[in-house]
């Protein structure tokens, strides 16, 4: 075989000693000559093939660089004819016009080529415009919303209402709405879906132009297009906010180049093919593979041919300098392959180069750990994998799903189990690329390689951190958020490789602990080694806590705080708006401007379309952060100051002999063995702050899928139903119904599959175990951090959140496909977390809003369910009445609609008629998801009402303040609520046509809502503790009781009175006021009368007739509401059977017990009886003898000193919330018993 640069014959069985002579000096690597052979043999051309041995130019490494840049000289004047193209005006690289040609608010990739809507209907076209032959271009959509693709002129003008296809010379297609559009609009083309490729054809030779869905032909859209003098056309878009495409002009090769039913000839890209870019490539390739055939001998000075398939590379140094030449020229025209990636990174540095300038900066590593789902099961292959479909026929997302095996018939039995393997094949070809996904992740953790300067690991720390800081909220920042389907495969991945090491380490370091048993030390939020940017802490702002807390770090971390930090803080808190130029120029800033779009500083993601966005925003704004600066010095108290990502060393984060590094100024209370690696501390930090990012929102509309195909097999169901029910002579019938099971059955095929995608990626046992693994972690981490005491409150808030996320996951995503009690330590981690949040709900260390507001709801859930309930139950009943005690602070104090619906859910199951999960109205209706907490079956807690019970007894201040705080609510919600039904009434009574809002509605109903709970409360309270009312002994028991009279009595005038205000609001059931009906309001009051009136002592019986008798608003008409009649019954006669017409407790059987409704008949046997006494008994009193202030009961007091008089129960309320007199506002010392007779007679007696 002839050497085309040698001119000498050489093979791999015979060759030729050189002598002595031909022998030159060595160059290092090998022979002077031989290097010469070798490197014209690999980097040979046509030209070069011709040329003599002896003629040629000497080659070494050191003119390398200027053969090859000759070698691939591509023709200039090829290149400059590229973007000559008559027909065409513009750069010759086509992408989207971020300098001009746009309008509204855009996110644009930094290739300029994807686009995310960020306003009402955002507007923008290309660099290139056509004006004669034919010319296509591709869009993908990467969401399925509002847009418009299609073409339009310079001289087109468009706004936040308007855009392409809705001038005149712009056409567009709408596949969201299918319609084509040019001022005015007509039915058009087929539905697109995310994933489709739309193909944009114009023709201005004939003046058509038409688009292809996928690569079918939508026909002919427009014809007559204006031509001539002045007309180009752009492509562009108009989208709405959130919608995201990617245009491809053709600097890839199009996906559809031929079109079916349609004729393409003649059509081209906007944009032509790389061709200089692909000669290069293919030369490259010819290199490589001349590398790969040829073989040195240095010390024979010959060059050996060999297969290809034999090579291998044994560290020649001549080979991998010549390696490293051509793999510098075709880096930029590589494909990115998992195994070539791992070969790479397994060369220690190449791995640090790409970890330092390359994978965090350039190409974002995230990417090389995403799996796509795919948008169409055909594409991704899957109807091989699982030829047979299959879909459960009940299923909720309450707990697993109810297959039901032993109903299944023998077929359906069948197809479950072919589904199921099928579903098995995919998990294992999914798993063999989630491996090597891991294997990248653990090359780049790797903390051995620090020979030859710092360790991977410590390398991947500080661009994980600032990838990490780029992906965080922060104040006044727009977030450039990272796609949240590759976070979540990041994490995973993360999860896994992290264990793997955290494991490794214990293996050799037996003081060390688990990775089961992870946590982060608390001392790590505090001490300044770890930058959490500007992320809200629990107890405020950072600047804020060093200032308050610099004390406790002294004496509790041995750790004081920079002056100069707390000074520059200080500062920073005054007018962050005012700052140095240098300090701004160290800021990373993510710029933002208007007219034009800025680049951003930080490198953007890969050109892909599938890749993440928004690295360019078009609009107004520019943020930045201040770089913090490095610690002074260490001594007996360490002085702290914040240390930045880039400004870290290996001995910062894992310490030495005299420095704790990440560890550093560990409380008492930690041990003083390390868990783990410093460094994996960190990593596990960032993997926590990931899930909270955007992972549990992502996991959450995952869930979709599997709610799509419960929807669509219950359709499928009733269409068989139907069909089965429909006669046989109802053909067209039977026709309608057929096709429509057809049209169930191909979506639920195709839903089926992508359901075994979504649970083999998302939903898997595995990835299940890693956020259960997550939650135990943060568990841990809140557990140790509460044993600080005061320095708890450093800890970031995203703790608590991914604790009470992780764990809604779990149970609501997770749960429908793997059941959480096979989950190890289960009842242990409930009982953990319900712990947690039983002690911080109302933690005074904790001072965020919002944080304090997802405590509190996530208690609120917690209590609504068996399990968790119990879970409550079985903490230390220290911590069980410190709970109650919180909730039974006065409700003025705090936000208290969430702790009064614990109070209620903690009653739910015990109250009169209080059995219900659904009201009795809302039976009919459509089925809400069963998972809410609102819809679970009463279970109520005898422990926790036994603790309030206790609690309510302990003091004379307790009951009094929390039961006024409830019936002050109960006054206001009640209310509000009527003044809204007011309003509503009265609009729905105008004659013009109206509208209500239906914002008031849903506040209407809520106040409704409020009003029952409360009444709820009131009833528990009553029950559990009835002398709290009705021993008179107490000082506050009268004017508890006459207030709660008063409230009771004006619900029932309300709600009782025949075709009122609120009987008409009902009648007309409005959407939003669904929940307001008789039944659970007055079940509620009847509750409350029953527990009074029936149950109580006979002298709190009498007590609490006789107040509720005089309190002037009681009519009998509203008892006897609650069993259908209009009047009383006369003595000694059985009560008649209710009107049907008319609300009755009676017509509620299945929800109100006999024993029940026999207490209400004796209720209002007793008042019946009471009143009449009562009216009999009563003597007229004079107008000017009552009370000034209700005019309802005679004056019974005198306030002290200035005189005022009114009766006993307005004082005494009065005086719960203001010492102040009513009528002159003087400061009430004392109040005194006030009789006119007795007065009277000692002035007589003194005159």
């Amino acid at each position: 075989m002839a050497s085309k640069g040698a001119g000498m014959s050489f093979s791999r069985k015979s060759y030729r000693l050189t002598s002595d002579a031909e022998k030159s000096r060595v160059t290092g690597i090998v022979h002077e000559k031989l290097l010469n052979d070798y490197l014209h043999r690999i980097f040979s051309s046509a030209d070069h093939a011709s040329t003599t041995a002896t003629s040629r130019k000497p080659l070494n490494f050191q003119n390398l660089p200027e053969h090859l840049d000759q070698l691939l000289r591509v023709d200039d004047e090829e290149e400059e004819s590229q973007g000559q193209v008559e027909g065409r005006l513009g750069p010759s690289t086509v992408v989207l016009d971020h300098t001009g040609g746009f309008e509204g608010l855009l996110l644009v990739d930094d290739d300029l080529l994807g686009v995310i809507g960020h306003s009402n209907f955002g507007t923008i076209r290309s660099t290139t415009c056509v004006y004669k032959g034919k010319w296509v271009y591709e869009v993908l959509i990467s969401s399925q919303g509002l847009m418009q693709i299609g073409w339009c002129t310079i001289n087109c003008r468009f706004n936040q209402e308007e855009g392409v296809g809705d001038t005149h010379n712009s056409y567009a297609y709408d596949g969201n709405r299918v319609r084509k559009w040019n001022v005015t609009t007509t039915n058009y083309g087929k539905a697109w879906a995310a994933g489709d490729i739309v193909s944009c054809l114009i023709d201005l030779d004939d003046g058509t132009l038409s688009f292809c869905l996928n690569g079918v032909s939508l026909g002919t859209a427009f014809e007559n297009l204006s031509r001539g003098l002045g007309m180009a056309y752009f492509p562009a878009i108009s989208l709405s906010f959130k919608e995201s495409v990617a245009f491809n002009f053709g600097s890839r090769p199009l996906r559809y180049p031929f079109v079916k039913k349609a004729v393409v000839a003649g059509y081209r890209p906007l944009q032509d093919p790389p061709r200089a870019d692909l000669v290069r490539a293919q030369k490259l390739l010819g290199c490589f593979q001349a590398v790969l055939s040829v073989e040195l001998d240095p010390t024979e000075g010959q060059l050996l041919e060999k297969e290809s398939s034999e090579w291998q590379l044994q560290g020649q140094p001549t080979i991998l300098l010549t390696l490293a030449h051509i793999f510098h020229r075709f880096a930029p025209l590589l494909i990115r392959y998992l195994q070539l990636t791992i070969a790479i990174l397994s060369h220690e540095k190449s791995r640090k180069f790409l970890l330092s300038n390359v994978l965090f900066d350039v190409l974002r590593s995230v990417v090389f750990f995403y799996i796509k789902s795919p948008l169409r099961v055909e594409e991704a292959g899957l109807q091989e994998l699982i030829p047979t479909t299959w879909w459960p026929h009940r299923s909720g997302r309450e707990g697993k799903e109810s297959k039901e095996v032993k109903d299944e018939t023998s077929e359906e039995r069948l197809r479950r189990r072919a589904y199921e393997r099928g579903c098995q094949r995919l998990k294992k070809r999914i798993e063999v690329v989630e491996e090597l996904q891991v294997q990248i992740l653990k090359l780049l953790l790797n903390n051995k390689d620090d020979n030859g300067g710092e360790a991977s690991r410590y390398i991947f720390l500080t661009k994980f951190r600032k990838f990490l800081q780029e992906n965080a909220s922060s104040r006044g920042n727009m977030p450039m958020l990272c796609p949240p389907e590759y976070m979540v495969c990041f994490l995973h991945r993360l999860i896994s490789a992290l264990r793997y090491y955290w494991d490794e380490y214990k293996a050799s370091n037996p003081r060390a602990s688990f990775s089961e048993e992870a946590y982060i030390p608390p001392q790590v939020f505090y001490n300044g080694k770890v930058d959490y940017f500007d992320l809200q802490r629990l107890g405020g702002l950072l600047s804020h806590l060093r200032k308050t807390l610099k004390d406790d770090l002294a004496s509790k971390a041995n750790i004081l705080i920079d002056p100069l930090e707390l000074q520059a803080a200080t500062m920073d808190d005054l007018d962050e708006d005012e700052e140095p130029a240098p300090a701004a120029a160290q800021r990373p800033m993510q710029a933002l401007a208007v007219g034009g779009a800025l680049p951003l500083p930080r490198p953007g993601w890969l050109s892909s379309p599938t890749l993440g966005r928004a690295n360019r925003f078009l609009s107004t704004a520019a943020v930045s952060l201040m770089t913090p600066r490095r610690p002074l010095s260490t001594s007996e108290k360490v002085k702290v100051r914040t240390l930045s990502a880039e400004q870290r060393t290996r001995e910062d984060i894992e310490g030495s002999h005299w420095n704790e590094g990440l560890l550093l100024g560990r409380p008492p209370e930690e041990p003083e063995q390390p868990l783990t690696e410093n460094s994996l501390l960190e990593v596990l930090d960032g993997a926590i702050m990931m899930y909270n990012l955007s992972v549990h929102q992502q996991l959450g509309k995952m869930v979709g899928v599997s709610d799509d195909v419960n929807e669509y097999a219950m359709a499928l169901r009733d269409t068989e139903d139907k069909l089965r029910r429909c006669p046989k002579r109802r053909k067209d019938i039977l026709a309608e119904l057929t096709k429509s099971q057809k049209v169930f059955s191909e979506k639920l095929d195709h839903l089926s599959r992508r359901l075994a995608w979504v649970h083999a990626t998302v939903y898997s046992q595995e990835k299940m175990q890693d956020i259960y693994w997550l939650l135990r972690v943060c568990l841990r981490t809140i557990e140790h951090g509460d044993r600080t005491g005061p320095l708890f409150a450093f800890m970031p808030e995203f703790y608590l959140s991914v604790a009470i996320n992780s764990y809604s996951a779990l149970k609501n995503y997770f749960g429908p496909v793997h059941s959480m009690e096979e989950l190890t330590g289960y009842e242990e981690t409930l009982t953990r977390l319900a712990a947690i949040l039983a002690k911080h709900f109302a933690d005074t260390r904790i001072v965020g809003t919002d944080i304090r507001d997802s405590l509190m709801q996530a208690l609120a859930s917690y209590v609504c369910y068996p399990n968790s309930l119990r879970a409550v139950e079985r903490i230390p009943e220290e911590q069980r009445i410190a709970m109650v005690r919180s909730l039974l602070a006065p409700y003025e104090q705090r936000p208290w609609a969430q702790t009064n619906w614990i109070l209620v859910r903690l009653w739910r199951g015990c109250g009169f008629g209080y059995r219900y999960t659904r009201l009795p109205h809302l039976l009919k209706t459509k089925p809400e998801d069963a998972n809410l907490p609102s819809l679970q079956k009463p279970c109520p807690s005898t422990l926790l009402q036994q603790h309030m019970a206790d609690l309510l007894r302990e003091g004379p201040d307790v009951a009094p303040s929390f039961l006024n705080s409830v019936l002050n609510q109960l006054n206001w919600a009640f209310s509000e609520f009527i003044g809204m039904i007011q309003e509503i009434q009265q609009a729905a009574e105008r004659l013009e046509r109206n509208f209500v809002d239906s914002r008031q509605l849903k506040v209407c109903a809520t106040c409704f809502d409020l009003s029952v709970s409360l009444l709820r409360v009131l009833e528990m309270t009553i029950t559990l503790v009835p002398e709290i009312f009705l021993d008179w002994a107490r000082p506050t028991s009268e004017m508890l009781l006459r207030r709660l009279a008063q409230l009771l009595n004006q619900v029932l005038n309300r709600v009782t009175a025949e075709r009122n205000l609120f009987d008409r609001v009902v009648t007309l059931r409005l959407p939003g006021l669904e929940s307001v009906d008789h039944y659970p309001i007055l079940v509620a009051v009847t509750g409350i009368l029953v527990r009074l009136l029936v149950h109580g002592p006979a002298s709190g019986i009498e007590r609490a007739t006789s107040v509720l008798l005089a309190d002037p608003c009681f009519q009998l008409r509203s008892i006897c509401y609650l069993l259908g009649q209009s009047e009383p019954p006369t003595p000694g006669t059985a009560l008649s059977a209710p009107d049907r017409k008319h609300f009755s407790l009676q017509s509620y059987t299945d929800y109100i017990s006999v024993e029940e409704l026999a207490q209400v008949e004796q209720m209002l046997a007793h008042l019946t009886t009471a009143s009449a006494q009562a009216a009999a008994a009563s003597l007229p009193t004079s107008e000017e003898d009552l009370c000034p202030i209700c005019y309802a009961h005679p004056i019974s007091a005198v306030f002290q000193p200035c005189g005022h008089k009114s009766c006993k129960a307005c004082i005494n309320q009065h005086l719960m919330n203001n010492k102040d007199c009513f009528f002159c506002k003087a400061t009430i010392v004392s109040v005194e018993d006030w009789d006119k007779a007795a007065n009277a007679s000692a002035t007589s007696s003194a005159a």
